[in-house]
C-alpha cells in the first residue's frame, strides 16, 4: 500500500478514486507518565513516555486507515491528514485520526 499526503503519486496514474478511508484512536495518558513528564518538563528534557504513545496511536490510527482501505482493493491512499486533540476531563486522553483517499492505480 503506497501511502502519501500529497493528491498524486509522481509516474503513476490514479484510475479510480474508491472511498474516503479513517483510522481513529483514543488512548488514555497514565497518571504516572504524566507525573514523570512533568519532571522532565521541569528539567529540560524529552518526555519518552509521552513521544511513544503519540507513536503508537498514530501508528493503531494510520493501521485502521490501511485495514479499511485494503477492504476497498485501493492500492494507495492520497492526501493523509494526521489530526491530535485531547478529549475528556482535564485533556486527559489523546486522539489521533487519520484520513485520506483510497485509490486504485494503473
Amino acid at each position: 500500500m503506497l501511502l502519501t499526503t500529497t493528491p498524486s503519486i509522481e509516474g503513476r496514474t490514479i484510475v479510480e478514486y474508491k472511498a474516503i478511508v479513517t483510522g481513529e484512536t483514543i488512548i488514555g495518558a497514565n497518571i504516572f507518565k504524566d507525573f514523570l513528564a512533568g519532571i522532565r518538563d521541569i528539567v529540560g528534557g524529552r518526555s519518552g513516555s509521552y513521544e511513544r504513545v503519540l507513536r503508537e496511536a498514530k501508528d493503531t490510527a494510520m493501521s485502521e486507515m490501511i485495514d479499511r482501505a485494503r477492504r476497498y482493493g485501493a492500492d494507495a491512499i492520497v492526501g493523509i491528514d494526521l489530526d491530535y486533540e485531547t478529549v475528556g476531563k482535564n485533556g486527559g486522553m489523546l486522539m489521533v485520526s487519520a484520513s485520506g483517499t483510497a485509490v486504485k492505480l494503473n
